[in-house]
């Protein structure tokens, strides 16, 4: 007797090995359109008939022909070994010679301390908060689009940051000043709920681990998004009528208009906020470890970036001659005071 029952695809058995594994959506399309480049580059051959020296020979086509980034060939090499390791069950020998990529000698855009006021003074409502909260926590765009209210405590002061940056989890500040604004905030988003499900709606979106485990989990309030959107919709994975989160595009512009009012640099943008807060950090002080620990950077050498964008120089140091002068005017002054 034969299974009736159709297997998943490859690309399906993908899906379902990263969900399981609670990456974010936006990895999962990485991932797959990553997966779907290499098979098509090996003449659609099945991953199961290809071998290191065609990965190999992948990797050095993106570098040398394709001429990409270190970060965007190293992206490739993670879709290509997790298809092998969680979905063939074949995992790869990856010590192989192959061509990298060139590392970028980007710098990123920073606000200055002083830019940064001028340009929230032009920002309202919930995309002032959302701002506000992606640059004093240092938050991406899409990690703060995906916080639930369970992840914001007040009472310590923290935001829970879930498979944030390399798809790992890790704790932030939550700005002080921005407590009772996010009370009253999330008063509201309650009050949005709660009608919600009178109205027979109220499901959040769940990862699918979770959503098996906890079956009401998601009409509870503590799993809803801090910024939720404004209408309820299908969703795209599942086709479910829910109220998601906000969009992107509407805090982006927002934020664009700010910084042109504010007459600030305008190829900033809403990621240059969480430059900011790393690049502020260091200017006030705190050393490079805790900056890379709140920023989810598993390398230190992505942190140090931000120290050549202090407004005190490379690596934040002054010289010993300013430090002299600057000892010896004080005590003149305090002589002729």
């Amino acid at each position: 007797m034969t299974n009736s029952k159709k297997q998943p695809k490859l690309l399906d058995k993908a899906r379902i090995a990263i969900r399981t594994r609670h990456y974010s959506r936006r990895t999962e399309k990485s991932y797959v359109n990553w997966i779907k480049r290499y098979i098509r580059f090996h003449g659609t051959r099945h991953p199961l008939s290809l071998n290191e020296a065609n990965l190999q020979s992948y990797l050095e086509h993106l570098a040398i022909k394709q001429k990409v980034s270190a970060s965007t060939q190293n992206q490739a090499l993670n879709a290509i070994i997790f298809l092998y390791k969680h979905v063939l069950k074949k995992p790869l020998n990856t010590d192989i010679n192959t061509v990298r990529a060139k590392q970028s000698d980007y710098l990123p855009v920073v606000f200055t301390q002083e830019e940064i006021p001028r340009i929230f003074q032009h920002l309202t409502g919930v995309n002032w908060l959302m701002a506000s909260l992606i640059y004093g926590a240092g938050l991406c765009l899409s990690e703060c689009l995906r916080l639930r209210v369970k992840d914001i405590d007040l009472e310590v002061q923290q935001v829970y940051v879930r498979d944030g940056k390399g798809e790992k989890d890790r704790v932030s500040v939550f700005p002080e000043t921005l407590i009772d604004k996010m009370k009253k905030h999330l008063d509201s988003v309650k009050a949005i709920h709660d009608s919600d499900l009178k109205d027979g709606f109220g499901r959040v979106y769940l990862p699918f681990g979770i959503s098996r485990k906890y079956s009401n989990a998601n009409r509870e309030f503590a799993w809803q998004y801090v910024f939720p959107s404004k209408k309820i919709s299908p969703h795209k994975l599942d086709g479910e009528l829910r109220r998601s989160h906000r969009s992107e595009t509407s805090v982006q512009r927002s934020l664009k208009k700010a910084i042109k009012k504010a007459e600030v640099n305008e190829s900033g943008s809403v990621h240059t906020l969480r430059h900011s807060f790393a690049t502020h950090l260091l200017e006030n002080g705190y050393d490079i470890r805790t900056v890379q620990k709140l920023l989810g950077h598993k390398d230190l050498r992505t942190t140090m970036i931000y120290t050549h964008m202090m407004k005190t120089g490379t690596l934040g140091v002054r010289s010993p001659m300013d430090c002299l002068y600057t000892a010896h005017h004080n005590a003149q002054k305090n002589e002729t005071g």
